[in-house]
């Protein structure tokens, strides 16, 4: 039996290995979908401590593989499609039929961004296109761009870029924002944004091939087709928590988020523990999921090591 198997291996995971590891857990990590988060699909990163020069998404996740590994941590390419809590052991199933059994699992399976679903906006990602304002708004400064979405992850975002971006055309497909009255107000009054009402985005344009170039635009009422010249595109249409496998076997919120003790790690299941951003809707940063992913090690540690449940006892 494993004493600690992390689910994940973006930011949260890998960091969780790397302390883990090094208490002597011998930590397995099931590498999941896709294997160094969503950060292998962002180019630069500018705003990870430790790198003045910034990092590329993929590199930086290999750095921290290379170092988990360092420390004898052990991966395993699989899926997670169901699990089984129990008191004692934890029975993990992946695809194919393996079942991985545990003392302590942390769940760092991470979160997906909602994407339009279109060939052309695949292709762009990380070349113009993006679902992280905070990540990738800087290298748009004083260029036009477009968000797409009509809710307050739209509004927070576009109100975000307009610190860097020189214009930012807000595409809903209604005639009317669905965001909160603030977010609404703050939004519509910024004179850096401008909105493309009942409007869906057709296209991804590239047309200097490798960087998104424009958009192409059809009204949802009229079915007219016009060109938007940008040079980003941020889909903030909202995110989906990577807790299918987990559904009524913990708590978890409205949203899918899974639910933790705010002044630790630990789930509603003993023994089980989540970081990153299957457990934030708010920061969803790879340096907070990384945060959260030494908590959780550390977390799982003590908790091996016979740490009450009880948390309010002097220490």
């Amino acid at each position: 039996m494993e004493k600690v198997v992390i689910l994940g291996s973006g930011p949260a995971g890998l960091t969780a290995a790397i302390y883990a590891a090094r208490a002597q857990l011998n930590p397995l990590v099931i590498d999941g979908l896709q294997p160094g988060g969503q950060l292998m699909i962002t180019t630069e990163v500018e705003n990870y401590p430790g790198f003045p020069e910034g990092v590329t998404g993929p590199d930086l996740m290999e750095l921290l593989r290379k170092q988990a590994a360092r420390f004898d941590t052990r991966f395993k390419d699989g899926q997670v499609t169901g699990v089984e809590f129990a008191e004692k052991a934890h029975k993990i199933h992946l695809e194919g039929g393996e079942v991985v059994d545990a003392e302590t699992v942390i769940i760092a399976t991470g979160a997906s961004a909602r994407w339009l679903g279109i060939e052309s906006e695949t292709k762009l990602q990380g070349a113009g296109v993006s679902a992280c304002a905070t990540c990738d708004g800087f290298f748009f400064t004083g260029k036009e761009i477009a968000v797409v979405g009509g809710g307050d992850t739209a509004m927070e975002e576009a109100t975000y870029l307009t610190h860097h971006a020189s214009k930012v055309t807000v595409i809903h497909r209604r005639d009317e924002l669905r965001a909160s009255k603030h977010m609404q107000e703050a939004a519509l009054a910024n004179e850096k944004i401008e909105f493309a009402w009942d409007s869906t985005v057709e296209e991804v344009l590239d047309v200097e091939q490798g960087r998104v170039t424009g958009v192409v635009l059809r009204n949802v009422k009229t079915d007219e087709k016009r060109t938007l010249d940008v040079e980003g595109l941020f889909i903030a249409i909202g995110h989906v928590p990577n807790t299918d496998a987990f559904k009524g076997k913990m708590d978890t919120d409205e949203s899918g988020y899974i639910i933790t003790d705010p002044r630790t790690t630990r789930t509603s299941v003993p023994g089980v523990f989540a970081a990153g951003d299957v457990a934030d809707a708010r920061y969803r940063q790879g340096v907070s999921a990384a945060g959260t992913g030494c908590m959780a090690a550390i977390d799982a540690e003590r908790y091996l090591g016979g740490e009450p449940p009880d948390l309010n006892r002097e220490v």
